[in-house]
């Protein structure tokens, strides 16, 4: 005859039943989780992962996009990094960032700074004034960029009334100034965000530190490298990550404004792997600068993490 349960043995039982519970519960929970990420993973898998990996499959073909693909290897990636005009390609894209990202976040600094000893109707107004090239497409922003920097724009107008008729000319068809030109479009369109994401950082700060450091007699230059730009090193960070990434993937305002010119002083990655692709049917070759492209990317922004959380 079997004895009846002891009550030490009861008081076991009921914990690791409550313990099989919660684990039950958190296994669950765990997969409940995953459940609900799987619609943007699949996004991701389909549109992102897939493509990628066709594009490192294609790049190591000749393939034009309709006849049957020749295997050659490593060649697309070495005239990538031995063409001169590939390199300049590049070259192109790191001098763009002088205008996108330090030229940018120089000025959304400095309206950050402005603005925030503002009212704070008028500190509204003047960052949604600075954030309106944010709104605007970038192919209309283009076009309206276009007739600016025309032979008979705007901008040569302002120079002849200002007594500099003699600088005048047509900004996007010259060899040294187009780039330039482009590239100042950049940051028209960039200054904004980078001022918004930098006013948000300023807001963050503790004002106790601004009153010791006035305690300590900082004047205003002092108080801004002292406090305020220490406080705002993640934003910064995440401006330098935007706007790199920006400068190095540029392709609409430059397709629509110079399309690679005159010459080739304009042509940044993204205009010509379209042109390889689309223009010349050379996929193998556009994908080889695709893939390389991503990895200078990837490479810069993952140094600037590191760096960043070494700083803080």
């Amino acid at each position: 005859m079997t004895s009846a349960p002891t009550g030490s043995t009861v008081a076991e039982a009921r914990p690791a039943s409550a313990t099989a519970r919660r684990r039950k519960r958190f296994s669950l929970v765990r997969w409940t989780g995953w459940i609900y990420l799987l619609p943007a993973l699949g996004f991701y898998v389909v549109f992102v992962l897939v493509p990628f990996g066709k594009s490192v499959q294609y790049s190591f073909y000749d393939w034009n996009g309709v006849t049957t693909a020749a295997f050659v290897g490593f060649d697309n990636y070495i005239d990538v990094f031995t063409n001169p005009a590939r390199l300049g390609t590049l070259a192109n894209a790191f001098k763009l960032i002088f205008f996108y990202t330090v030229l940018s976040i120089a000025l959304g600094l400095l309206a950050a700074v402005l603005t925030h000893k503002l009212s704070s109707r008028l500190a509204g107004a003047a960052r949604t004034i600075l954030f309106l090239p944010q709104v605007i497409p970038l192919v209309g922003a283009g076009i309206a960029w276009t007739w600016i920097y025309s032979r008979d724009g705007m901008l040569n107008q302002l120079l002849a009334t200002v007594g500099l008729g003699s600088i005048t000319r047509a900004w996007l068809a010259d060899f040294d100034w187009a780039l330039v030109a482009v590239g100042f479009v950049g940051t028209w369109v960039l200054t904004g965000l980078c001022a918004m994401l930098l006013s948000a950082g300023i807001g963050k700060i503790d004002p106790s530190l601004y009153d010791a450091a006035r305690v300590d007699g900082a004047g205003p230059v002092r108080e801004f490298f002292s406090v305020t730009l220490p406080g705002l090193r993640p934003e910064l960070a995440v401006c330098i990550t935007i706007t790199m990434i920006a400068a190095l993937a540029s392709f609409d305002v430059i397709y629509v404004m110079t399309g690679g010119g005159p010459g080739r002083s304009t042509m940044v990655p993204g205009v010509e792997i379209f042109q390889l692709a689309f223009t010349q049917s050379r996929v193998g070759a556009a994908s080889a600068m695709g893939v390389v492209l991503m990895g200078l990317v990837l490479t810069l922004v993952l140094l600037l993490q590191r760096l960043t959380r070494e700083r803080s």
